[in-house]
């Protein structure tokens, strides 16, 4: 019968790995095993089925092997450098950052094994009977924290959030978006984007008031705005994250900045470090900066337009020469994929009461479900194409604000092209004209679909949504829509200053 079981040890040398790795993939459920007292024997038949997966187990042994090399490197650099607070960071469900603080001593044994903690009190997390829940610390994203007067250097990395088996835990946003990245692998596409976020300077968090009267790309002299947008520039091009711009926007005391694109894992945990930069630099100068998607009355409300790309390799799966538009049979189905489940994703993408303050038409956002090249009204736009800049090639979607959850707003936008791409669907007419000027009998002979007009049809079309369903998972999805519908109720019962000032005097 002995003859018949080898040990973890026997099995890590015929596969040419380490002990800890086999133990690892024995409580992951990927190596069959049975427990022996405090002994795990392996019955030789698994041996045979490792060797008949071996590509796909020496793929897992070089990431393993890479992490290993940026777990020493994290390491070598806080010995270096004397940091000895290390802020591990992840989002809730809506988003919003959280952090655990460790201390250097601790490191590596997080860096291995990740630090327990309870998720009950978690926005979408864990109920208070299952709890305890992991962040396992991913190394590929440690950055030090350059804020100005730091007297010891702070860094910080983002986190996975585990179950204790070390499975992926279900109400991880950046493992939502990890799923969806991983189907766009399988069909052979890498998802690239280029987010603008727009935001607004104000003197405090009591009220909007704005700190200049600027308009678009303006440039004022001795303009505090300007360096504070500056200095924020500066910092995060220190932690490696590069922009390609930043400007005054349309709206008094607004303004935005542009990171250069990349994968969108990567930018979704940039987006974050961004919104936390900007209002670190913003406090520590005495004034407040927000993301609120419409906090004045009567200007441009702040946006987070979205360029996207699919690669193939080094190749842009967007661009085709021989099309009059310079569009790929791809793009034109992943953009038709995004128009149809539009008014689904839209809880996602804006996710606020107030989101929807700044969809409305005359402010540059979008209200109808179209595409255009030229059309800045339009939900999608394709910026015309330039010769010889052919990675350039994208879809600009125009309704994510700067206050959505990265990861989730990814997933689901991938998820709605991907299926485009899956089901070969026909991107309808581009709508050149201005959507806004045009007669409702024009809009309806068109086709066009408006987009939801506040969080309560933005939730009731969610709520339907087998794509949104299936891209978060249950988990997410459920509570995520549970917190929506507490936040209309909450909003809908208020009695608005707008409200006394209208009625009260007449009734």
């Amino acid at each position: 019968m002995k003859e018949n079981y080898i040990s973890p040890s026997e099995l890590a040398k015929a596969m040419g790995m380490s002990r800890q790795a086999v133990i690892d993939r024995i409580n992951k459920g990927s190596i069959r095993a049975t427990r022996v007292g405090k002994q795990y024997i392996i019955d030789k038949s698994e041996l045979d089925n490792l060797k008949s997966k071996a590509p796909g187990v020496r793929k897992e042994l070089k990431k393993m092997s890479g992490i290993k090399a940026e777990i020493a490197k994290v390491l070598k650099q806080t010995e270096e450098r004397k940091i000895n607070t290390i802020q591990l960071w992840f989002v809730d469900i809506l988003g919003i950052l959280k952090c655990i603080s460790i201390t250097r001593r601790d490191l590596e044994e997080v860096l291995h094994h990740g630090k327990g903690f309870d998720g009950s009190s978690v926005t979408g997390f864990a109920e208070a009977e299952e709890s305890d829940i992991v962040a396992m610390p991913d190394p590929s994203t440690f950055q030090i924290l350059p804020w100005e007067g730091n007297t010891a250097p702070v860094a910080r990395l983002f986190c996975d959030i585990l179950n204790p088996d070390r499975t992926p835990y279900a109400g991880d946003s950046r493992y939502a978006l990890k799923k969806v990245l991983a189907k766009a692998e399988k069909m052979g596409f890498t998802f690239y984007v280029g987010p603008e976020l727009e935001y607004f300077y104000f003197k405090s968090d009591k009220s909007p008031e704005i700190l200049d009267e600027g308009t678009y790309f303006e440039l004022i002299p001795n303009d505090l705005a300007d360096v504070l947008r500056n200095k924020t520039v500066d910092i995060l091009e220190d932690m490696g994250i590069q922009m390609e711009a930043s400007h005054h926007e349309v709206a008094p005391s607004q303004h935005e900045i542009d990171p250069k694109y990349n994968k969108a894992l990567v930018m979704a945990d940039n987006i974050i470090t961004s919104r936390y930069c900007i209002k670190e630099v913003a406090k520590a100068n005495g004034v407040y900066a927000t993301f609120m998607p419409k906090p004045i009355y009567g200007v441009n409300g702040s946006g987070m337009h979205v360029h996207q790309s699919l690669f193939r390799g080094d190749k842009n799966a967007f661009f085709d020469k021989n099309d009059h538009s310079h569009l790929s049979e791809t793009a034109k189905q992943f953009i038709a994929g995004q128009l149809k489940h539009s008014r689904e994703i839209c809880t996602i993408t804006a996710q606020w009461v107030n989101s929807y303050k700044r969809l409305i038409a005359g402010y540059e956002a979008p209200v109808y479900a179209s595409w255009a090249q030229r059309n800045r009204t339009a939900l999608i736009r394709v910026p015309l194409y330039r010769p010889g800049n052919e990675k350039a090639t994208r879809a600009e979607l125009r309704c994510p604000d700067p206050s959505c959850n990265p990861y989730l707003a990814f997933a689901v936008m991938l998820a709605a092209g991907l299926e485009g791409i899956e089901k070969k669907y026909k991107a309808p007419e581009p709508v050149e004209p201005n959507i806004y000027k045009m007669k409702m009998s024009e809009r309806e002979n068109r086709g066009l679909v408006a987009l939801p007009g506040n969080l309560f049809q933005a939730i009731s079309e969610t709520e339907k949504s087998s794509i949104v369903r299936e891209t978060l998972g249950e988990h997410i999805f459920s509570r995520f829509l549970i917190n929506k519908k507490k936040e209309w109720e909450d909003y809908r019962v208020q009695i608005t200053i707008h409200e006394i000032k209208k009625y009260l005097p007449i009734l």
